[in-house]
């Protein structure tokens, strides 16, 4: 079927079975190994389809004979797991039967230019992985994470963006005077206080900032924002969950730039 080598892993025990289940199943496993796991076709597909090229497929022993050509021969190695120790390493309720192992992407500086998402703290994996889809579809090229954010790679934010990552620029770890090399001003959305979205003036190219779950956006970075926004909400709901705020936001910007 390939003429990539293939291996047969079939131990717990073996080296690469064990790099393999620590990255998915630790968060962060990835900025130690410099490597990432997707699993599942459609994550492999937006990551070829982005010109990625993994450095290892990996698939069931059962679905192994069944896999299309192109999934296989676009690696430069093949592990072949049986069916029980890739449900070992798998994270997921109902293991995929495929997955690739990728390089992670070499650290760039953020661009000051670029219209940017700010993660301020923002916790959970799915609203990251959520706001990393917003940010992809509607414009923004690139998302800055500061400390205390989820890790932007790991397998559960990966599963949430669907494949946006292969898209962004993306960058953690930063501190808010990381922040002060933008040449964008700051949009921060804000609850109780800041213009409505649907009547303000939104300037273009710029950066919007997403606070934290709980706590909002911090104090540093609300005095460092050139416009502070809130959403109206005729339903008279206290909030919205950070990952809609931020679908709604980014889309009005996205389409005003044109």
């Amino acid at each position: 079927m390939s003429s990539v080598p293939v291996t047969l892993v079939q131990s717990r025990d073996n080296a690469f079975a064990k790099d393999l289940r620590r990255l998915a199943q630790d968060s962060t496993a990835y900025r130690k190994q410099g490597r990432l796991w997707l699993e599942g076709d459609h994550l492999c597909r937006a990551a070829l389809a982005r010109g990625l090229r993994p450095a290892v497929a990996v698939f069931s022993e059962s679905f192994w004979p069944l896999a299309p050509t192109e999934w296989a021969q676009c690696a430069t190695k093949i592990i072949v797991l049986s069916d029980a120790l890739f449900a070992d390493i798998s994270a997921l309720e109902s293991p995929a039967a495929m997955g690739y192992v990728l390089e992670l992407p070499a650290p760039q500086p953020p661009d000051p230019q670029m219209p940017s998402v700010v993660l301020d703290r923002v916790q959970d994996a799915g609203n990251v992985g959520s706001i990393l889809r917003s940010a992809a579809a509607f414009g923004f090229g690139q998302v800055l994470a500061l400390k205390g954010s989820a890790a932007l790679w790991s397998p559960k934010v990966l599963r949430a963006g669907m494949g946006a990552h292969f898209g962004l620029r993306l960058h953690e770890g930063l501190a808010v005077e990381d922040l002060q090399a933008l040449r964008v001003p700051l949009l921060v959305t804000h609850v109780h206080g800041g213009d409505y979205l649907h009547q303000a003036a939104l300037p273009w190219p710029c950066a919007w900032v997403l606070g934290h779950e709980g706590q909002g956006v911090s104090d540093a970075l609300l005095a460092r924002a050139h416009q502070r926004i809130r959403i109206a909400q005729p339903g008279g709901e206290e909030s919205l969950n950070v990952a809609a705020a931020a679908a709604i936001c980014l889309h009005a910007s996205g389409v005003g730039s044109y």
